[in-house]
């Protein structure tokens, strides 16, 4: 009997190959660790359905998600039996998407993969995941590009009246495009020179644009308002929008429909859904000069470098952006802190002193 009670049976052509079998099988019960070969037939694209429907993702994640699932973990890998994946097979799914994925999204992708066969480890379906020791594309960070304080000049010039203070809230405040979206009235206090970043703006396919809580815990925030920045607002404000309805998602268990005072509005005076403001970014960023697929959140990486050059400590960029971790702001952007290796290698060199100056250790005479 197997650990659940159910009887099973092996055919062998020897007695000592199903003594030996007997054996193992018992012992693996004992330990808890029997694994029925017959659980591992289920196909990855099935686990990967119910391991998706039981996860408790916020809405944008489930989207990313299934998107994920449908397009490259179903129709390639999918289709093989959990318990005959083996880590050569992952590589060869790795670089498989590696001709359609970018790197980072790749990575993802990649992770939710990692997660489903974590999933069957634990149900007890495979003994192992076949998720060790494969290679993952890497990720050229010396590519990020950083506009100059022109640019962004232009940017917000060039841009519709409607959208141009946008481009200094991003640029001069550090949040991402679904927090500029979702800004209301009531979030800028122009005599304490900050801005409250309390919720987004969510935009999903089927739904029209409705508020949602920010990405993360620590991306709730208080953020200084620099007078460029400020500046811009006073003006985009001289006209105070009016109130509009919208759904409010911030508490999941009671949304509701309520009137806000968003700062940005689309043409029509509705919220500005993430697809119509892309297609009236992209022509600006073009015009502009900056390279194809730069998109709005690459404001957001002008604003911590700036913070970093001008000086600023890992945890005063990392409370800046939200980030719930210095370790993600570490990720991110340890390369653009050079003068606190330069000051690192100070520091040693003080203590130890140069090669020719160092003392010389003392050797016992046996």
């Amino acid at each position: 009997m197997d650990n659940v009670g159910s009887s099973r049976e092996r055919l062998f052509e020897r007695k000592a190959d199903a003594d030996r079998y007997d054996a193992n099988v018992r012992a693996d019960l004992s330990r808890g660790e029997y694994i029925d070969e017959r659980s591992g037939l289920i196909s990855v694209a099935e686990l990967a359905e119910r391991w998706r429907a039981d996860q408790l993702h916020i809405e944008s994640t489930a989207i990313h998600v299934e998107h994920a699932i449908r397009l490259h973990i179903a129709p390639t890998i999918g289709r093989v039996a959990v318990g005959k994946v083996r880590p050569s097979n992952v590589q060869a799914w790795v670089k498989d998407r590696s001709a359609v994925l970018a790197p980072t999204t790749l990575r993802v992708v990649y992770r939710y993969l990692s997660a489903i066969f974590a999933s069957a480890v634990r149900d007890r379906l495979i003994a192992r995941t076949p998720c060790v020791d494969v290679k993952l594309p890497g990720v050229d960070r010396d590519k990020r590009v950083i506009p100059t304080p022109e640019q962004v000049h232009s940017l917000a010039r060039l841009m519709p009246d409607r959208l141009s203070a946008a481009v200094y809230v991003a640029a001069g405040c550090g949040l991402r495009l679904g927090e500029v979206l979702g800004l209301e009235v009531e979030d800028i206090d122009f005599d304490r020179a900050e801005l409250s970043v309390r919720q987004q703006l969510k935009s999903h396919k089927g739904r029209p644009p409705y508020l949602g809580r920010p990405k993360t815990k620590t991306s709730s925030r208080v953020v200084e308002l620099p007078e460029v920045v400020a500046h811009a607002l006073r003006s985009h404000l001289e006209n105070a929008p009016k109130p509009i309805e919208v759904d409010d998602d911030t508490n999941p268990r009671k949304p509701i429909r309520r009137p806000a005072a968003l700062v940005f509005r689309s043409a029509d005076g509705g919220p500005v859904f993430a697809s119509t403001f892309s297609r009236t970014w992209v022509p600006v960023r073009t015009q502009v000069g900056l390279p194809g697929r730069w998109g709005f959140h690459g404001l957001r990486h002008y604003y911590a470098t700036l913070l970093i050059h001008a000086g600023a400590s890992v945890k005063t960029v990392q409370l800046a952006l939200g980030h719930s971790t210095p370790t993600i702001t570490l990720n991110e952007y340890v390369h653009e802190w050079p003068d606190v290796l330069d000051r690192t290698r100070a520091l040693v060199d003080g203590a130890l002193g140069k090669p020719e100056t160092a003392a010389t250790p003392a050797v016992s005479q046996a």
